[in-house]
């Protein structure tokens, strides 16, 4: 049986990607390059589409046996939805339901599902939990929200059982060094402040320093996207053993302010990185800290590289010896 991997020459799906074939899998690489790149395969089979393309689609499921689907492709810049948010309805949402539509046609019912937090909005209490209140604060959440309900009706309607990862911020590199995060142009906070180590950018933007926070920045919580990836190959493994649908929050239960993390980047990297505070971006909730209990005690999930301080490490390892992407 092979998996079909959508979006996996982009950031999460390549290191995703990289631990199945580690582990043996057949891998099925769907990516229209948008974010993706080809130097990123990690060994997998690469099909150049879209997943809203259906001859396409019925293409890769007619010429293979196809057990699953993890899903990654997506549009995710928090900014650019609130400004177009057309473009991630049409892309998130309207280009899903093609796949879904050509998974039902085939008898494909399992799906591991890149979701975010962005889909809770404004936290009521810190650490969320999967059973917090949904109230997205940009049209990029409220996507990835609209798609865990269409879910949560095709299982009810079709049996098509989905596991959903809503991910608390992903960050760092393979420990190989062989992959890493390369956005043209780059919205994650980690790699941004690295390109001002690097000379990259001359500041790094800090998003108001007026928020309910100790030091006023926003606070997150960040994970190691290799630890993501090793969450996606255990949801896989529960599908198979015939797990219902659910959701489980990664991250790491710590949050850090953009604040400190400027300081943990100017540690590991030995640079002085200047910071530039603005306004406020629209669409940012205060603080985002996740509960990863439920995904601990019905998985075994334990993230191997938690701190900080190495995730940053591995990210700038990454960006030092790549200082031009792939």
């Amino acid at each position: 049986m092979a998996i079909l991997v959508t979006g996996g020459l982009g950031y999460v799906g390549s290191h995703a990607v990289k631990l199945l074939i580690e582990y043996g899998e057949q891998v099925v690489n769907l990516d229209n390059l948008s974010f993706g790149h080809v130097e990123a395969a990690c060994g997998s089979e690469v099909v150049v589409g879209d997943i809203g393309d259906r001859e396409c689609m019925r293409k890769i499921f007619s010429s293979h046996d196809i057990d699953s689907v993890m899903h990654f492709a997506a549009s995710a810049d928090v900014g650019e939805s609130v400004v177009d948010p057309q473009k991630y309805y049409l892309n998130n949402v309207h280009n899903s339901l093609a796949m879904l539509e050509v998974m039902l046609e085939f008898g494909v019912k399992m799906m591991l599902f890149s979701s975010t937090a962005a889909t809770f909005g404004e936290p009521e209490c810190v650490p969320i939990t999967e059973d917090h209140p949904k109230n997205p604060a940009n049209p990029y959440g409220r996507s990835k929200l609209h798609l865990e309900q269409i879910l949560t009706e095709y299982e009810r309607a079709y049996g098509l059982r989905s596991i959903w990862m809503r991910y608390f911020n992903a960050s760092g590199a393979d420990t190989s060094g062989l992959i890493g995060e390369d956005h043209k142009p780059e919205h994650h906070l980690i790699p941004l402040v690295l390109e001002v180590a690097s000379g990259k950018r001359e500041s790094i933007r800090v998003f108001g320093a007026d928020w309910n926070t100790p030091d006023g920045t926003c606070v997150r919580d960040y994970i190691h996207v290799s630890d993501l990836a090793q969450a996606h190959l255990l949801g896989l493994k529960a599908l198979r053993g015939g797990k219902e649908t659910t959701a489980y929050n990664l991250g790491n239960g710590n949050g850090y302010s953009v604040k400190e993390v400027i300081e943990v980047a100017r540690e590991v990297t030995g640079k002085d990185i200047k910071a530039t505070e603005v306004e406020r971006r629209a669409g940012d909730p205060a603080v985002l800290v996740a509960s990863s209990e439920k995904i601990t005690k019905e998985l075994g999930f334990h993230p191997e590289f938690p701190d900080l301080r190495t995730i940053v490490k591995s990210a700038w390892h990454w960006h030092s010896t790549h200082p031009e992407g792939y």
